[in-house]
């Protein structure tokens, strides 16, 4: 009996690769009063690949600070951050371990779990696979990926302003990796 998994070739090198701070961005999407979309993304950012010998020791963790909030009005940012509302105080971060991947060539999929405050929820991300490049001004090799998702804020104890905004949040991430380099 084979395990599929384990048959499928990464195609990154082993190894903790790091994120590229610079060429990533954690965006999301919610709606307002039901009939517009607000778009914003969080400033700060920590995450890391780390990559094993098989497609089962894949692994994905980030740490994204609330308080990082932009949606391009620091009026509404402000409030956003105040404890009616997100309450940065009391939930700080957000945080994902992955913990399983699957997938092959461009498509790929992560399960993991999300940590708001104190309430931790499985979510899935739909992953495409960007390429690998060497970056000419250091030799440094790149990977690149976006994830998409969404998640309900009700499951996450964030069940504020029923009505005006929507419970409904889509994320989309943009990151990039280093790899390690002494795979490189």
């Amino acid at each position: 009996m084979t395990n599929d998994t384990a048959l499928t070739a990464l195609p990154l090198a082993p190894g903790q690769w790091a994120l590229d701070p610079f060429h990533s961005s954690v965006n999301f999407t919610v709606r307002h009063l039901g009939i517009a979309k607000v778009r914003g993304r969080f400033e700060r950012l920590e995450a890391g690949l780390l990559v094993g010998e098989r497609l089962e020791d894949v692994r994905v963790s980030a740490t994204v600070d609330l308080a990082s909030i932009d949606t391009g009005n620091a009026d509404r940012d402000a409030h956003v951050r105040a404890s009616d509302l997100l309450d940065v105080e009391k939930r700080p971060t957000m945080t994902y371990r992955s913990t399983r991947v699957s997938g092959e060539g461009e498509d790929w999929a992560m399960e993991g779990e999300l940590t708001i405050g104190d309430v931790t929820r499985p979510v899935s991300f739909a992953v495409e696979f960007g390429g690998l490049v060497d970056v000419p001004m250091d030799g440094s090799r790149h990977a690149g990926f976006e994830a998409t998702g969404e998640i309900r804020r009700s499951d996450f104890g964030l069940d504020f302003a029923p009505g005006l905004l929507g419970d409904v949040i889509k994320i989309q991430l943009d990151m990039q990796f280093v790899e390690p380099k002494a795979a490189a």
